[in-house]
C-alpha cells in the first residue's frame, strides 16, 4: 500500500526541480558555501582533538576481541556524526525557515509539485549535503591511515543511508516545531546522542540500563554500521543496523510528507 502511494505521488522530474532549487541557492553568494562547508570541520576537530590528542593518552582500546588505537575507534563515529550533522542542518534549520517564514513550499505548491515530492527532494538534497561532508572526512581518514581505502569506499554508501535516515527524522521533527526556541530541545537531544552513542567509548562499558537506552537511539546504529565497515568487520549484525536506519527513513519521510500535506494544503 505504501509502495503504491509513493509511486502514484512521485515524479522524478518534479523531485529534481526541488533539488535544483537548492542547487540554485549555491549561486546566491559565498555565504551559503561558507555555511555548507563549515559543518565539515566540527567532527574533524573532534577527531583531531579527542581521537588523536586524547588518544595519545588513552592508548589502545579493546573492542570486540580486537585492540585498536583510540583514534581508529573514534574516527568512524565522527564519520557517522558528519553524515548526521549535514543532513540535520539542512532538514531542521533550513527546512523550518522555508516552511514557517520564507513560505518557500507554499510557492512551490503553486507549481505541479506535490508535498510528497517536496519531502523527497528536500531529503535527497540533505543526503547530498551530508555526503559532501562524509566524502571529505573519508579522505582525511585514509590520509591519516585510520581506514583502508577499499573499506572507506565500502563505508560511503552506509554514510548516505545515515544521511537519509537523519534527514527524514529532521524533516519530521521540523514540521512539529512551534518556533526557534524549540531548537534548543532538539540540540540537547542531538548532543546527548553524540556523547553516548558509542562515539568515544564502547557501549558495552555502560551500565545495563544506560546501554539498553543507547542501543535504541538512531546514532548508535549509524555508528555501529559505519564502524563495522570502515574497520573491515562485516557481519550479519550490520544488516540489522541498516534495517533500523531504512525503517527510520521511511517512517520519517512519510510522516513529514503527511504533515506538509496537512499544513500547506488546507
Amino acid at each position: 500500500m505504501v509502495t503504491t502511494m509513493i509511486a502514484a505521488r512521485l515524479s522524478p522530474g518534479r523531485v529534481g526541480a526541488v533539488i535544483g532549487r537548492n542547487v540554485g541557492a549555491l549561486r546566491s553568494g559565498p555565504s551559503y558555501w561558507l555555511v555548507l562547508v563549515s559543518g565539515f570541520f566540527e567532527p574533524l576537530l573532534y577527531l583531531l582533538s579527542i581521537g588523536v590528542g586524547v588518544g595519545a593518552l588513552v592508548g589502545d582500546l579493546p573492542v570486540d576481541g580486537r585492540t585498536l588505537p583510540y583514534a581508529t575507534f573514534v574516527a568512524p563515529a565522527m564519520l557517522a556524526v558528519s553524515a548526521m550533522s549535514g543532513a540535520l542542518s539542512e532538514t531542521t534549520y533550513n527546512f523550518f525557515f522555508k516552511l514557517k517564514y520564507q513560505k518557500t513550499f507554499e510557492a512551490v505548491l503553486a507549481t505541479p509539485v506535490r508535498p510528497f515530492e517536496i519531502a523527497v527532494g528536500e531529503l535527497t538534497w540533505a543526503m547530498v549535503r551530508g555526503s559532501l561532508y562524509t566524502g571529505l572526512f573519508l579522505i582525511v581518514m585514509v590520509a591519516l591511515r585510520l581506514a583502508e581505502p577499499l573499506w572507506a569506499l565500502a563505508a560511503f554508501p552506509a554514510t548516505m543511508l545515515v544521511g537519509l535516515a537523519f534527514g527524514s527524522l529532521g524533516m519530521a521533527v521540523s514540521t512539529l516545531l512551534r518556533g526557534w526556541q524549540d531548537f534548543d530541545l532538539m540540540a540537547t537531544v542531538q548532543f546527548a546522542m553524540f556523547l553516548f552513542s558509542g562515539t568515544f567509548s564502547p557501549v558495552g562499558d555502560y551500565p545495563a540500563p544506560m546501554r539498553i537506552l543507547v542501543e535504541v537511539t538512531p546514532l548508535y546504529h549509524a555508528v555501529e554500521l559505519v564502524r563495522g565497515l570502515t574497520l573491515g568487520i562485516p557481519g550479519w549484525g550490520l544488516l540489522a543496523h541498516a534495517a533500523y536506519l531504512l525503517a527510520m527513513m521511511a517512517a520519517g519521510l512519510l510522516f513529514a510528507a503527511r504533515r506538509l500535506q496537512r499544513t500547506l494544503c488546507v
